[in-house]
Parts: structure tokens; sequence; C-alpha cells
């Protein structure tokens, strides 16, 4: 099978899905473009169709309302978008991370392209880190991924990832994710973007310290189970089970990573309490969901389905303390 994931560059410990290419620290962002394979353009040309019967050479028309997408390397097609779609290059997606590298001291960790390069992301760490009791570590790190087929907005989203087994929730409070999102009908205008997440990244105390009331939190066996059903399974433990419960194999599984066969579930943070709930669902959401590879799990924890469970899981952790 193609791996979902075209090329990738990375700094430091190998990615999960043991893909990419290695770099040493503080490479400029030339040497990331080349590496993690967006050194190429999104070039755009006009529809045309040909009306005629088969086998005739038919008549040339233009679609004016439309046009497609392609690349400039290959020149495979990557979609067909209204003329009104602003098209956000590869380039532009590290170029958003120069002056936070050379002036705020954030440090490219990946980026690559997914999907044939139809989506496309870096990632850098901010400098922000906090360690949970027990020595669970935690640090911040900003996502900045676009799409050129209409399924990703441009999307910058402040996001944690834990040391201990490289899980990765974005951060959000009182149910909303701090995520900025600018539609592909807007033109990308990244200096704006960067003041808007001024304020979102400065939420990184107030989150963790709803993180550590998490720790705080001990947890009985029929509320982690109810949370799991409630997550997983969108039943609670009063409604009446049906024959075959939905999602019971991911049930049965991120139990198991609770109970103590999780990365990092049998640190004092998270053993038996809410943290350690949340944790057994992005464990199992980053790296045991069922997929048709790892990187399209990858692709689901970050921009689908997956990364609707881990914010229900957060969301759902943080009624706990409330």
């Amino acid at each position: 099978m193609a791996h979902l994931i075209e090329q990738m560059a990375y700094v430091g410990t190998t990615p999960w899905h043991g893909l990419g290419s290695a770099l040493s620290p503080k490479q400029p962002l030339e040497i990331w473009q080349r590496e993690a394979g967006m050194n190429w353009q999104i070039q755009e040309s006009p529809v045309h169709f040909k009306a005629g019967n088969i086998g005739n050479l038919g008549t040339i028309h233009s679609f004016p309302e439309q046009k497609v997408l392609f690349r400039s390397d290959t020149k495979a097609p990557l979609s067909v978008v209204s003329n009104r779609y602003q098209v956000v290059q590869p380039r532009d997606v590290l170029e958003f991370y120069r002056d936070l590298s050379e002036v705020s001291g954030y440090e490219l960790e990946t980026a690559g392209v997914l999907k044939g390069g139809r989506k496309f992301w870096a990632l850098a760490r901010t400098g922000q880190s906090s360690a949970l009791k027990g020595n669970d570590q935690i640090n911040g790190y900003l996502l900045l991924a676009t799409s050129c087929d209409g399924t990703l907005a441009t999307t910058a989203t402040p996001t944690t990832v834990r040391v201990v087994c490289n899980n990765t929730l974005s951060i959000a409070l009182n149910g909303t994710t701090h995520a900025i999102k600018v539609p592909h009908s807007t033109r990308f205008n990244p200096q704006l973007v960067k003041k808007q997440l001024g304020i979102a990244v400065s939420q990184w105390d107030e989150f963790m310290y709803r993180m550590r009331h998490l720790t705080e939190r001990k947890v009985q066996y029929q509320e982690a189970t109810g949370f799991f059903m409630n997550v997983l399974c969108d039943t609670h433990p009063h409604d009446a089970l049906p024959e075959v419960l939905p999602n019971e194999r991911a049930l049965r599984k991120v139990q198991s990573l609770y109970e103590g066969q999780g990365r990092g579930a049998t640190l004092e943070s998270a053993r038996g309490t809410a943290w350690g709930l949340l944790n057994a669902v992005t464990e199992y959401v980053d790296h045991e969901r069922r997929a048709r590879s790892s990187e399209y799990r990858m692709d689901s924890a970050w921009f689908g389905q997956g990364a609707v469970i881990k914010q229900k899981a957060l969301d759902a952790a943080l009624k706990l303390v409330a």
C-alpha cells in the first residue's frame, strides 16, 4: 500500500510511524522545505471539458467558475475548486515559523506532506513545558496545517505532547479548542493569525492548571467505565445497554491502557486519576486505533475523527473536576 505520508522530515526522536528524513537541529527553512517534500508549488489551470459524441473530437469548452489545482513538479492533479479558492503554498506553512524561530525561540520538529500533496503541515515546539506530579513532562507545540482540496481550512492549533507516550492533545478550555482557522475563501494572513494566536498560546498556564486538577481527581472503577462508554460508545452506565455494544473492541483496549498497559499509565499523575482516563483515550487514538495504516491514523488523530474523540475525552475529563 502506498504511504499516505508522501514525505516528511523530523528532528530528534524518530516519529512513531517510523517515516521521514532525520535532520540535525536548527536547520534553515530551505532545508526543511526540501527534506519535508514541500519544495514545489500549487499551480492552477482553468477547467475545460469536451462536448460531443463518444469517439468524436467534440468541442472544447471552458468552465470559468472553477479551476484545477496541480503540482508544479509532477503536474499531478490535486483538486478542482472554485475560482474564489485562495491557495496556501507548502512554503507558506514553513515560512509561518521563520520569525517565530528567529525571534521567539520556536523549533521545528516535524513537517511533511499527506495525500500526494493535498494536505501539508509543520509542527514546532514553542518552548513551553510543565511537569505534572511524578515527573510527567508536557511540552507545548504549535501545529500549522492546510489542504488544497477543501478538506481542511488553514489551521493553527496550540498543541501539547506528553513526552512519556508522545500523545498529542489540542489545548482547549471551556469546551472549545483555541485553534485559529482561516477558510480558503479568505486570504491567509500569517501576521494576523500570529496576533490571534498570542491569546491562545497565553492559555498554556490555565490549561496546565486544569490538567493538574485532573491528576488530583481520583476515579472509581465504575466512573472509569462510564467515562469510556460515554466517550467511545455514546452510552452512559445508567442507559439500557444494547445487545451489541458499539466500539466494544475500542472500549476493552482503552480500559486496558488505563489499567496499566498504556505508556505512562502507572505514573503517579495517571494511576487511578482523571488524567489517566484522558491519556488512555489519547494513546488509543494516536497509537492503537484501527486504521488502514499508521499514516491514516495520524491524519485522523490530528485532523479527523480521532481529533473529535480526543476533544470529547478532554471535555468529559474536565467535567469531572468542574
